[in-house]
């Protein structure tokens, strides 16, 4: 792997070329670049969807790049507790100790 390989080519080019060729340039190239929804507020739906679907492998670089994107540590610990209630206690506990560990890895 070098160092100009995207995330995707990293983690599944290799393997999964077209895959990693689609993550970047429709989901990061396209979607997450259209003008609708700012970054901010695609990361809060990013979040909350893996939160909900207890996603925790996608969720520690998604938090990252909510932090990145503008949230706070704060409004992510907010937006999860109401998630708690809706999408589960497990979902709720288990993003909190990811968020930690990204936030204060």
């Amino acid at each position: 792997m070098t160092n100009n390989q995207s995330r995707a080519q990293q983690l599944m080019g290799d393997l999964a070329p077209k895959l990693a060729e689609l993550t970047d340039e429709v989901l990061f190239g396209d979607v997450w670049e259209r003008p609708g929804l700012s970054p901010r507020d695609r990361s809060l739906v990013t979040v909350a969807a893996l939160v909900a679907l207890y996603r925790t492998d996608q969720l520690k670089s998604h938090l990252g790049r909510a932090l990145d994107n503008g949230l706070t540590e704060e409004e992510l610990v907010e937006a999860i507790t109401q998630l708690a209630f809706y999408a589960g206690w497990p979902c709720g506990v288990g993003a909190i100790g990811v968020l930690r560990e990204v936030s204060r890895g």
